[in-house]
């Protein structure tokens, strides 16, 4: 470091003058830095604004400062906040005003004097183009709104099914299921969710894959959900159930006294009680070859032939197709027509099994718990760190019906709510399946940071305050309802997912 020269000014020696000296310096830095900035006295009226600030005035109806600086800031900026801080003395970091001149992320900080009294406010633009400078923190929010979203709608169908239970309403077939349901924030999970979506909103046949157990039948009712033909019925048939001989009736119902035994009046097959919704064809690579050629017509003329009937039914219902089967083995074996694949197989979307997700098994556990806990009359169980660890290494060829399962044992054998590896490993021996190693601790949180690398690039000041408030506010709400995970993430508006994902972070473990 070079020595002081003479002439260098020194620091004021007593502890104001140094105060001083930093408010200055941090003033002149945003004044710099900052898109704008201007000042209000404690009357609300617009006292000065900085060189950058002027850019924004043509937008707000001003062509020159002196038309600007003295009005009052409610009259020239819509939408503008600055007389709460006036009213309250409490600082606003960060927001968004949007009016006319365009969308910003500002700050709001009052300006008080040598006794602690407001006398004003300081208005500063940190960033004039939020969506693009933003976007990393702003494509987050979309998601967790849309999580929101979702868990709303589910407790709206929930509320639906529960009134026509009691005969209350119009006992419609209606998806049991949203996005919501689909638990997990892991890249993969995430994915699956963003293409199911975007198949939401279209109306061409989907093909869901995947392995046994994975949520094919979840995401079919989440797609219809989110779909405009949510309001009309959701019918699904697993065609693996069924025997082969009563696959056609049950597909196009059967015509008044078509032979002897059926019913006078006929039946509906699911194509009718389907129509005007979604019809969801699961295990559809069981379907036995002579039914194939009858409903790839039926899809391609949109009619269909009930059994013993002569006449022609017209329908209108989306598809949904689902299989834990390879398909295209099976067309290349001559198992399964090429054109029905090709008709099914438009929107193909792979639900990628639990091995490749392993950081979300601690929300699948907590979820798959509350659910047990519900159905037994049982508080929740609470499972050990090595718990979780050990059902993060196992490879999971059930996927998460093998893990309800494996939870579900424990729990029933368990004399308390706690449950710790070592009862784990013991169900898992008692199914023949040797406990493979314990998941590093790496890959339970591997999905769970806050930031990408875009985002540090663009905005690390700005996260760095979102997260210090975040990790805040879920301590401070977890403290209040005395742990309870559940009833902390209905407070703050998240899902239960989002809220396993913030408390990965090691600040905010508690001793509950």
């Amino acid at each position: 470091m070079p020595p002081l020269k003479d002439d260098t000014p020194a620091l004021p020696l007593d502890a104001q003058g140094i105060l001083e000296l930093a408010a200055r310096s941090m003033f002149q830095l945003f004044s710099s830095v900052s898109q704008g900035m201007l000042l209000i006295d404690l009357s609300g009226r617009i006292v000065w604004i900085n060189e950058g600030y002027l850019r924004f005035l043509p937008d707000l109806g001003f062509s020159s400062v002196d038309q600007f600086v003295g009005r009052m800031v409610e009259d020239v900026i819509p939408n503008t906040q600055m007389h709460r801080v006036l009213a309250t003395g409490q600082p606003v970091l960060v927001d968004l005003l949007t009016n006319h001149a365009g969308t910003f992320v500002v700050s709001r900080i009052p300006l008080r004097d040598e006794a602690d009294r407001v006398i004003g406010a300081i208005g500063i633009v940190l960033f004039d183009h939020p969506e693009t400078t933003l976007q990393p923190l702003i494509s987050k929010f979309a998601l967790l709104q849309r999580d929101l979203d979702d868990a709303r709608r589910e407790l709206a169908s929930q509320r639906s099914r529960t009134l026509v239970g009691a005969g209350l309403g119009d006992g419609q077939r209606r998806a049991k299921y949203t996005f919501a349901s689909f638990i997990g924030s892991s890249p993969a999970a995430a994915e699956v969710k963003r293409q199911a979506r975007r198949a939401a909103q279209s109306s061409s046949p989907v093909l869901l894959l995947g392995e046994t157990g994975t949520g094919k039948e979840l995401l079919a009712h989440a797609i219809h959900a989110a779909s405009s033909r949510a309001s009309g019925p959701f019918v699904s048939v697993n065609i693996a159930a069924v025997p082969d001989t009563l696959l056609e009736a049950e597909f196009f119902g059967v015509a008044p006294g078509a032979y002897t035994g059926a019913d006078r009046k006929g039946r509906d097959g699911k194509f009718k009680l389907a129509d005007g919704g979604t019809l969801f064809l699961d295990e559809i690579g069981d379907m036995p070859q002579s039914l194939q050629a009858k409903l790839l017509r039926a899809l391609q003329e949109g009619e269909i032939e009930p059994l013993g009937s002569n006449k022609l039914v017209p329908f209108n219902v989306r598809i949904l197709a689902a299989t834990s089967r390879d398909l295209a083995a099976l067309v290349r074996e001559g198992k399964f027509r090429e054109d029905l694949f090709y008709r099914l197989h438009v929107l193909p979307v792979r639900v990628p099994p639990l091995r490749v997700r392993r950081s979300d098994i601690p929300a699948l556990v907590e979820s798959l718990g509350e659910d047990l806990a519900l159905r037994n009359g049982t508080p929740p169980p609470e499972l050990q760190p090595d718990a979780l660890a050990l059902l993060a290494g196992q490879p999971w060829r059930g996927n998460i019906r093998e893990l309800r399962n494996v939870l579900e044992q424990a729990v029933m054998r368990s004399d308390s709510s706690t449950v710790d590896a070592a009862q784990l490993a013991r169900v898992l021996r008692e199914a023949g399946v040797e406990p493979a190693a314990p998941a590093p601790v790496a890959e339970l949180s591997s999905a769970t940071a806050l930031e990408s690398d875009d985002d540090a690039r663009y905005l690390r000041p700005l996260a760095e305050q979102v997260a210090e408030l975040e990790r805040r506010a879920i301590a401070v709400t977890l403290k209040a309802n005395g742990g309870n995970k559940l009833a902390t993430a209905r407070q703050l508006g998240i899902s239960r997912a989002t809220l396993y994902e913030r408390l990965e972070n090691p600040d905010l473990k508690t001793d509950s």
